[in-house]
């Protein structure tokens, strides 16, 4: 990892070679390489490697920290958990204009009103508005202190402002939570926006037989009417349904079946438990009539 400058507080410089290097990215530009996640003066070193996890599981990996009070250190890479290489590549920089000096945009996190206005845009908006500027050169989304965000000062240096529409009557995010909110947003947009499809088997559900990824086509009518008139005749045979009283029950169970759209495998299985309730109810009849045989003739005994 390169140090541009040292930072205040104490580094222990051996703690860059507790953990191996990561390999060095492929040297072309992306997406993902030209978003910068720039944390101000982060007091806690474990939000550090927090938010190193939550830039991997999104795919982003362009960190750098402002002044941090402690990095690197033992607690950041026990919290990054996976994601130290987001960490050996940080960039640590003394003041904020090192950090946004080639941006050609910049993007704040805030939670305050201003006595100025200032331009201010959600989540969603954000990232489309980052993924757009990022065609251009690097964009910077900025964090502020776990205490108290960012300063008046640093604020005005954004071309935006971004509000997370937390509950407002607890409306304080931890850093990572913060950071994750964003690096998702810019995942989705990302995904959406890859051509070819590329990004839908991200993006589209799969709840039903006949989604792409089901593992079984679904049920024909047919078989699904052949489960039905199965399900009918063992009701009838455990004596729970009559055809000369059928109130509702078929319609109703219609009902429920055909709600969860069997797959050919699902409909298989249950006449398979169809069929063995059957051969249970026909060997519990039949042992209750030789019992009752067996208890006629020893009455029928009795009196001789």
């Amino acid at each position: 990892m390169f140090l541009v400058s040292l930072p205040p507080c104490s580094i222990t410089l051996g703690l860059l070679t507790m953990h191996k290097s990561a390999l060095p990215q492929e040297g072309t530009e992306t997406f993902q390489d030209q978003i910068r996640i720039v944390l101000v003066e982060t007091s806690h070193s474990g939000n550090i490697g927090a938010v190193a996890r939550a830039m991997k599981n999104m795919a982003l990996g362009n960190l750098w920290l402002v002044n941090p009070c402690t990095f690197p250190d033992e607690t950041s890479y026990a919290r990054a958990a996976g994601a130290s290489d987001i960490l050996d590549r940080a960039q640590v920089v003394s003041s904020l204009d090192e950090a946004l000096a080639d941006c050609v945009l910049v993007m704040g996190t805030s939670a305050r009103g201003r006595k100025v206005p200032w331009p201010v845009c959600a989540p969603p908006e954000a990232a489309a508005a980052a993924a757009r500027h990022s065609e251009d050169g690097p964009v910077a989304l900025v964090f502020g202190r776990e205490n108290h965000g960012l300063s008046n000062d640093e604020l005005q240096r954004c071309h935006y402002h971004i509000h997370i529409p937390s509950n407002p009557d607890y409306s304080s995010l931890n850093l990572a939570m913060a950071v994750q909110v964003m690096c998702y947003e810019l995942r989705m947009y990302y995904l959406r926006s890859l051509e070819g499809g590329e990004g839908s088997p991200y993006l589209k559900s799969m709840a039903r037989p006949g989604d792409e990824g089901w593992d079984v086509p679904p049920a024909k009518v047919q078989d699904v009417e052949g489960f039905f008139g199965h399900l009918e005749q063992m009701l009838i045979d455990i004596d729970f349904h009559r055809r000369e009283n059928p109130r509702q029950l078929m319609t109703r169970l219609r009902r429920l079946f055909q709600r969860a759209r069997l797959d050919q495998m699902e409909i298989n299985i249950l006449r398979g438990i169809l069929t063995a309730a059957q051969k249970a109810a026909g060997a519990r009849d039949h042992s209750e009539q030789s019992e009752a045989g067996s208890s006629a003739t020893e009455q029928d005994n009795s009196h001789v």
